[in-house]
């Protein structure tokens, strides 16, 4: 373990220390897609966010139970069944596998179970029929309500009252209601819908009672953590709440966690404005790796826009995180070609100086688990790698300028490449690709409009120069938006800037 985390809680509206239900294992549950479409940018957020919480807690060493469902039966599964005369059934399977792709491509691992609301159609009843008997729940024409105002605290967890949810409400009148705010725990089935046998007749289950009966059914009647977007909040999380804790006569969730919006170029997604961005979309542009180096770069509570600039950007970071690696390969070839003398250097004896290394990368460890532990905060976390990565590339650009590296300095640089490779590969899934060939592809597919036939650019060498200058010059006053100006104008004219501990060298693009 590597100290305290503390996590922002929704419920509560504040961050809280963690303390998970058992010891040594995490019960979390995300809920998960409607089988009915392609997945858009905002899942991707959404369950690039959620796997890299599953995976910091798993390398913390907690057994991590991840429960992220499929809702294989909706209104909307329905509408688009009739609207392609097909099935509910064809429907979703065909979107819970497009929806495995896009997951698969961003590498974002299977959880613990992936269950189907249709398979989970006996506990749902039961949990039903369960609220009737309390008083919870009531039966009105084939139809089953939960009874809000049976419920104490409704409208704790997005800090709203009973009264001012009706006074605001936008919910249709249903005379089968007793409230406006009760919701469905159970439809009656209409003509040409899929439907169960059930003590009120045909039917099938409402939206809400999907995921409490999910979650109790491979994690119990407690959790430590629930996920999802920031639209789930109300209704959807809210009446879980109330509808689980009826029942029970227990807290549901401890740690209520969601994630920010995805707007698209400062606008909100939306297919009536046509800025409708799918994961497929989005992979055929960038790679992989490119998206969730995006999304990390932002804490997962913030709204994020996703424009081409931004995810352009985290390409060029993803870029010299892969010339770090590589950087440290060739350096190690050099060394162990005798290309590179090893020196002792150090006062200390040689057998304690990767004990003087360790203590070294001990602070940017320190920094990494601190940021992660105040509410998973991948921004600060990624911040502190660069920072890591720049010193890395120093050691090594002074070292390959004398053709001498102190030893210490070598015990430095494997810790260091070490932690780098386990906190971007295993936390965060990226650096999967082999660092040679990832920067030459994407080096090559690098705008380069200006770029001849003949490999040339539309640029005299003696311009690039004086860019160059103009560049360094305002990196030293720290005026680092025109320094990036520069770097974007050069490399739309075909030129990839490279800063050593040379200086700055360039290339042109596709060339080694």
């Amino acid at each position: 373990m590597h100290g305290n985390i503390y996590i922002y809680n929704t419920l509560s509206l504040s961050k809280e220390l963690f303390k998970p239900i058992n010891k040594d294992r995490v019960l979390m549950y995300v809920c998960g897609i409607t089988a009915y479409d392609l997945s858009h940018i905002g899942h991707a957020r959404a369950y690039i966010t959620f796997d890299v919480i599953y995976r910091y807690l798993t390398k913390l060493g907690y057994k991590v139970i991840y429960v992220r469902n499929f809702t294989d039966i909706d209104d909307k599964i329905i509408k688009k069944a009739n609207e392609e005369n097909s099935s509910v059934e064809k429907i979703s399977s065909k979107y819970i596998g497009e929806y495995q792709k896009d997951m698969n491509a961003l590498n974002v691992l299977t959880p613990s179970y992936e269950p189907k609301a249709t398979e989970t159609i006996n506990e749902m009843i039961s949990l039903t029929s369960g609220l009737i008997e309390k008083g919870n729940a009531y039966e009105s024409n084939g139809d089953v309500f939960f009874r809000v105002n049976s419920f104490e605290g409704y409208g704790k967890l997005s800090h709203k009252n009973i009264g001012e949810l009706i006074a605001g409400s936008r919910i249709p009148v249903n005379e089968e209601k007793e409230n406006f705010l009760d919701f469905a725990l159970w439809k009656k089935s209409k003509e040409n819908e899929p439907s169960w046998d059930s003590p009120w007749g045909k039917g099938r289950p409402g939206w809400h009672i999907e995921c409490s009966a999910m979650s109790m059914k491979f994690l119990g009647e407690s959790i430590d953590i629930h996920g999802g977007g920031s639209d789930l909040i109300f209704p959807h999380h809210e009446n879980e709440i109330a509808q689980s804790e009826s029942y029970t006569g227990k807290k549901f969730v401890n740690y209520w966690i969601h994630n920010g919006f995805v707007n698209i170029n400062s606008e909100k997604m939306s297919k009536s404005l046509k800025n409708f961005v799918t994961v497929r979309d989005a992979l055929d542009k960038f790679h992989p790796e490119v998206l969730r180096l995006f999304f990390m770069f932002t804490h997962y509570r913030s709204f994020i826009d996703f424009s081409f600039e931004g995810v352009e950007s985290a390409r060029q970071s993803l870029i010299r995180l892969y010339q770090a690696v590589n950087l440290y390969g060739e350096f190690k070839l050099l060394i162990n070609k005798n290309g590179i003398t090893v020196k002792d250097g150090n006062p200390l004896a040689a057998g304690s100086v990767g004990a003087l290394a360790a203590e070294n990368i001990e602070n940017y460890k320190n920094d990494f688990y601190n940021s992660m532990n105040d509410d998973f905060n991948t921004a600060k976390a990624i911040s502190v790698i660069f920072d890591l990565v720049r010193k890395t590339n120093k050691i090594i650009n002074d070292s390959m300028a004398q053709n001498v590296i102190i030893l210490k300095d070598l015990a430095f640089l494997d810790d260091a490449a070490s932690f780098i490779k386990e906190s971007l590969s295993g936390i965060f899934g990226l650096l999967n690709e082999d660092p040679g060939r990832f920067i030459e592809l994407n080096l090559m597919n690098l705008k380069a409009a200006n770029v001849k036939a003949d490999g040339g650019v539309s640029i005299g060498e003696e311009e690039i120069k004086k860019l160059i200058d103009e560049r360094n010059l305002f990196r030293k006053n720290k005026e680092y938006a025109s320094a990036d100006e520069i770097r974007k104008t050069l490399l739309e004219k075909g030129i990839i800037l490279e800063d050593t501990g040379f200086g700055t060298t360039y290339k042109i693009t596709g060339t080694k």
